[in-house]
């Protein structure tokens, strides 16, 4: 049944991925990445304080999905290979790529099996951007890919959206509790022809499924890879409005709540290592 569920988000992804990679300023606004050579995504810029000095540093993005955050890795020097479960997504960023003068490696790939169709315990870095974590079953057999692609050494780089701001019913008045904060096997189902950007046309394929799991759920299932936690950092704020109507957009283009923006947090930055 799992396996439904994923051709089910496949097929939303592959869509996104071309209404995301438009060249009409719609979606991503990829032109902009290949107009200005020293452009980075907003989520990778901020990012950089905990990134640090990435420079020559082998590099795996997990969830890449279109590039942008890939093409800002390589961008700051790292040597880049990004891989995505979207056939779409691999066409739409391997474009870009080309376009803006980029070498970067793409490979298609369920990240489930991403320690089997990229070199183990090769890579400096894995970065994991914002909503990814939500589209896998199991935070365990993520840990465990993690720590089988990461070199002696090497850093994982995760920021996602807050377990809390997950478990939030946006249609609800007020900020309530509406969805498992704890990871479940049975997923969320969603049926929604739009996406988190403006794009030029809805959705057909519109049936997604969605994992959700606690703060404690991620950081223990490092730790049980041996991982070392180097830091848990949660934020008050995110890339997207992912409350409409009671967010504020902030210079950086992060949104925070327009009223009490210290009253929950709505994303977090782990690092963690791998023992040398």
């Amino acid at each position: 049944m799992t396996s439904d569920y994923i051709d089910a988000n496949r097929a939303n992804w592959d869509e996104r991925a071309t209404l995301h990679a438009a060249r009409d300023g719609s979606g991503y606004g990829v032109q902009r990445y290949v107009a200005d050579a020293d452009a980075l995504s907003d989520v990778v810029r901020f990012d950089l304080p905990l990134l640090g000095d990435i420079a020559g540093r082998r590099t795996v993005h997990l969830q890449c999905h279109i590039g942008t955050d890939t093409l800002s890795l390589a961008r700051l020097g790292a040597r880049v290979t990004g891989l995505d479960f979207s056939e779409n997504a691999v066409v739409e960023a391997r474009r870009l790529a080309d376009e803006a003068g980029a070498d970067i490696d793409y490979v298609q790939a369920d990240v489930r099996d991403a320690a089997k169709v990229l070199p183990r315990g090769t890579f400096d870095i894995v970065y994991t951007g914002i909503g990814a974590l939500c589209w896998l079953p199991s935070i365990t057999e993520w840990a465990g890919i993690v720590a089988d692609l990461l070199a002696p050494g090497g850093t994982l780089h995760l920021r996602e959206g807050h377990p809390i701001l997950w478990s939030m019913n946006e249609t609800l008045p007020g900020l309530s509790l509406a969805f498992p904060y704890f990871e479940q096997s049975t997923p969320l189902e969603w049926d929604d022809e739009s996406t988190y950007v403006e794009v030029s046309a809805p959705l057909t394929s519109t049936r997604t499924y969605e994992w959700n799991r606690g703060l404690g759920e991620i950081v223990t299932a490092l730790l049980d890879q041996d991982l070392r936690l180097d830091a848990l950092i949660e934020h008050d704020s995110v890339p997207w409005e992912a409350l409409p109507g009671r967010m504020t957009q902030r210079p950086d283009g992060e949104y925070a709540l327009a009223a009490q923006p210290s009253v929950m947090p709505l994303s977090y930055t782990i690092r963690a290592s791998k023992p040398a």
